[in-house]
């Protein structure tokens, strides 16, 4: 019998249901409240107390809670619909598309060149925009690029999802991920930015050694490839959309984008609202660049937002899982429970298991906004408790999140790539394996890391 994994909003649904439950349960208690220097609300620890009243929480809270959550989560909720609109509009014009499609061309007779230009530009555009399921549309033709070198499907799977796998882990800006989660964990957005360029930078020649040792391996060796030989066609793809100068002023305009959201959040410590303003401006100004009709862009706008509609609504229902247990007064008990074993360790240590927790919750919450929503008011002031910084926390969901995307059967985007190169689920746990191995001993370097340098 075949192993069918439940939705992502049914997981979460469920969740929401053991949430409710443990109100019932779990006795109320509550920290007190102290604000740092920076403004932001932490718990002080060893305050941990009972309650006098206990609350208890109907059944028909479980209706009643969404509406207030997506009320709660309505900054971050439309903000993904804002950048799924803006992406859209940027898809409209083919610039993105045909910047990867000519970097790969390009280097298409060289098998090496071929895979670290390939995994680079798929790691970057993840860990800065947090692009992903657009990735789709290119698989069949990076597949005819790595056949096109004798590279096979396995090879092409790597490229594209090690590079996205990477990019999400050890995001910089990735507004999905890195954005939402520092907002909600009330530090400044975009701070902590050069110890993330480090982990990008190291985590990015671990696993581009990983590919290219297996692409080395099954060069020399055929009969140890994981996947079925290239075809003997090695016609190139002309699929791409030719790069144009109209094209390349709205690569232009996109790089100026990122220069001024690295120098807002920076300089100017821009919240939520600066980073959305910013990048509809992109929007209007890819409008203006590419000449589209006023039509047609809002068509482009609005299929764009659509297509994450589905990502904001698990945002506001993964928020009502956190407010359940903030209205039953347990979130503090959660809180209270989880870290008194983690205090019990060096704070080094307790970044490790932070991180380690999270891997974990990434099973059942794949959806990285949703699993920021879920975790993050209780992983924050875990931190607070046991010495690791709200900063370092954000690091433990990051690190949690996006490396083992490369692994989990929840994350419909790994399982669409492997059907679409036709490698098999079991083949791809065989070939990424040693690398999640490598990429945790990774990550657990970077917490303790950022644990000792007091990021």
């Amino acid at each position: 019998m075949k192993l069918r994994m439940p939705h992502t909003l049914a997981l979460l649904l469920a969740v929401m249901v053991l949430a409710l439950v443990a109100t019932w349960l779990l006795p109320s208690g509550a920290y007190q409240m102290s604000e740092a220097a920076n403004g932001q609300k932490v718990v002080v620890p060893g305050t941990y107390a009972p309650l006098p009243d206990r609350t208890y929480l109907p059944p028909w809270t479980l209706f009643t809670i969404i509406p207030k959550a997506f009320a709660s989560a309505q900054g971050v909720i439309f903000f993904v619909i804002l950048m799924g609109g803006v992406f859209g509009v940027l898809q409209k014009t083919g610039a993105i598309e045909a910047a990867i499609g000519r970097t790969m061309i390009r280097f298409q007779g060289r098998q090496t060149l071929l895979i670290f230009f390939g995994m680079a530009i798929f790691t970057l555009l993840s860990a800065s925009f947090g692009m992903a399921s657009e990735y789709i549309a290119f698989t069949a033709m990076l597949v005819a690029l790595c056949a096109a070198v004798r590279l096979d499907a396995m090879a092409a799977s790597a490229i594209l999802l090690v590079g996205y796998g990477v990019g999400y882990g050890a995001s910089t800006t990735n507004p999905f991920t890195v954005v939402v989660a520092q907002e909600i964990a009330g530090v400044p957005i975009g701070s902590g930015l050069w110890f993330r360029i480090v982990v990008l930078v190291l985590a990015f020649l671990i696993a581009f050694h990983h590919v290219w040792s297996y692409a080395r391996r099954v060069r020399l060796d055929p009969t140890r490839a994981l996947a079925p030989p290239p075809a003997d066609d090695k016609s190139t793809p002309s699929d791409f959309p030719p790069m144009t100068v109209t094209r390349g002023l709205v690569l232009g305009a996109l790089g100026l984008t990122v220069a001024a959201l690295i120098a807002g959040i920076v300089l100017a410590k821009w919240s939520l609202p600066q980073v959305g303003a910013l990048f509809l401006g992109l929007g209007f100004s890819a409008v203006l660049i590419a000449r589209i009709r006023i039509d047609e862009a809002c068509d482009a706008f609005l299929a764009g937002a659509a297509r994450l509609t589905g990502t904001a609504l698990l945002v506001g229902v993964a928020r009502a899982i956190g407010l359940i247990l903030e209205d039953g007064q347990v979130l503090h008990t959660l809180v209270f429970m989880t870290a008194t074993p983690l205090a019990a360790l060096p704070a080094e240590a307790s970044a490790v298991g932070m991180f380690l927790i999270q891997a974990f919750l990434n099973v059942f919450i794949p959806s990285g906004s949703g699993q920021a929503f879920a975790t993050m008011p209780i992983m924050a002031p875990i931190g607070d408790l046991v010495g690791v910084s709200r900063q370092a926390s954000v690091l433990a969901f990051q690190f949690g999140d996006g490396f083992t995307n490369l692994i989990i059967p929840t994350n419909p985007f790994l399982m669409a790539i492997l059907g679409l190169t036709g490698v098999t689920y079991g083949a791809w746990v065989r070939f990424v394996w040693p690398l999640m191995v490598k990429l945790m001993l990774l990550s657990a370097a970077a917490m303790v890391a950022a644990v000792v340098v007091g990021l």
